[in-house]
């Protein structure tokens, strides 16, 4: 028996809903139904045109001057996050801890829910603008992400820091070295 049998078992047939009992013992909580085909093909959002990586400096892609990063979000066992920023010209590593969020463990989790987990884009603004305003301003001129949700607040993490934020292409996590 596959799981799309499950489903329709399940769901109501005339309206496509599910009983108000069981909607409490689904994943995500939802009493209607979204396919993942429509939800994989959303762009993403809080990427414009502005921020691409084809925007970026040149001087940012061949290396020669220092202050540009390449940055990322690192999730361990027991969904612990760190974040890494690289800096391309000499290497140089910062990595930033992404402590837990008041009220991590009390609730079970639920999939479209908070971002109890420490890495939502508020603790990662916070972390990344602490991190980075330690360094003088000619060190700190770009950062290069990949299309992670963890940095979609990144037009307030600019006006804060003064730091740009560019982002790769989808699916292309190596246009970034």
């Amino acid at each position: 028996i596959s799981h799309e049998a499950i489903y329709q078992a399940l769901f109501i047939e005339g309206r496509g809903a599910l009983k108000r009992e069981l909607v409490a013992c689904l994943r995500t909580g939802r009493a209607l139904r979204q396919p993942r085909e429509r939800s994989r093909n959303k762009p993403g959002g809080h990427v414009g045109a502005e921020v691409v990586i084809s925007q970026r400096p040149a001087e940012a892609a061949d290396r020669a001057v220092p202050g540009h990063w390449e940055g990322d979000l690192v999730i361990g066992t027991g969904r612990c996050a760190i974040g890494t920023l690289v800096e391309r010209r000499s290497r140089a590593t910062i990595l930033v801890h992404l402590p837990r969020l008041d009220g991590w463990g009390e609730h079970s989790p639920v999939k479209n829910g908070p971002a109890l987990g420490g890495y939502g884009a508020v603790a990662m603004n916070a972390a990344l603008a602490a991190a980075i305003t330690t360094l003088p301003q000619q060190l700190r001129k770009t950062i290069t992400w990949d299309r992670g949700k963890e940095l979609s607040g990144h037009a307030a993490f600019t006006l804060e820091t003064g730091t740009k934020v560019f982002f790769a292409d989808p699916h292309s996590p190596w246009q970034r070295p």
